[in-house]
């Protein structure tokens, strides 16, 4: 069995944390004690992950001093960021340091406790390039929607200016086949969402999962807050 990778984004600033989270990457956010990561990390940890690449930038000496190179049974590796490169650059800049072809990505300030498993199975039997996992709010103003056909191929992507109302928001939990980026070559610096996903889902096959686990997003004061009850 090949190695299981998974690629964490932990290059935030964290500007609208910086109120209650002075001088830390957001992923390094206590929460009742520990950094947010951990609660991350925990997560891939219970679904026999071996090793995770943190895409890092801004103050990246933190993460690596607390995490050194393992956490638990988790070999840790780190992509450092010299300069911004967004989503679609962290991504790539971390994928060169993975061996296996399919890698999962996920965010580090987010915690979407889906069943990793089921998403696995659900992205090799669907055989495309790409594969989401979504999950459904009362609101998708904040983020934008997603649509999905009957094969559960993605069919439309709504803008969050566009979009009301409840629905189904990209909950930013990928896997991801390497081949993407070599038949879809991008710059240094892009945006996975806007350059890459947005851009080419009516030309690929790319997949969605709907998932209605646990979702927390500590970017946002208030949801901070609710995280420090809601982990222990």
């Amino acid at each position: 069995m090949e190695p299981k990778e998974a690629i964490i984004l932990a290059g935030g600033f964290g500007t609208r944390l910086q109120g209650v989270v002075k001088d830390l990457p957001k992923p390094m956010a206590p929460i009742n004690g520990r950094p947010f990561l951990t609660y991350i990390l925990d997560y891939l940890i219970e679904y026999q992950y071996d090793k995770v690449i943190l895409s890092v930038g801004y103050l990246h000496e933190k993460i690596e001093e607390y995490f050194g190179s393992q956490y638990k049974s988790l070999a840790i590796d780190y992509a450092v960021e010299t300069e911004p490169l967004g989503t679609g650059g962290g991504i790539l800049n971390a994928m060169s340091k993975c061996t296996t072809n399919n890698v999962l990505v996920i965010n580090g300030d987010t915690l979407f406790k889906v069943d990793l498993n089921r998403f696995e199975r659900f992205h090799l039997e669907k055989q495309g390039l790409l594969s989401i996992v979504l999950r459904e709010v009362d609101d998708t103003s904040r983020y934008g929607s997603v649509a999905i056909g009957n094969d559960s191929m993605i069919i439309l992507f709504t803008e969050k200016e566009s979009s009301e109302g409840s629905g189904l928001i990209n909950g930013g939990v990928y896997l991801i086949n390497r081949k993407l980026f070599e038949k879809h070559p991008q710059p240094k610096k892009f945006s996975f969402e806007k350059d890459l996903m947005t851009k080419f889902y009516t030309q690929e096959l790319f997949f969605a999962m709907p998932s209605d686990g646990y979702f927390i997003d500590i970017g946002i004061p208030k949801d901070y807050a609710r995280a420090q009850e809601e982990l222990s």
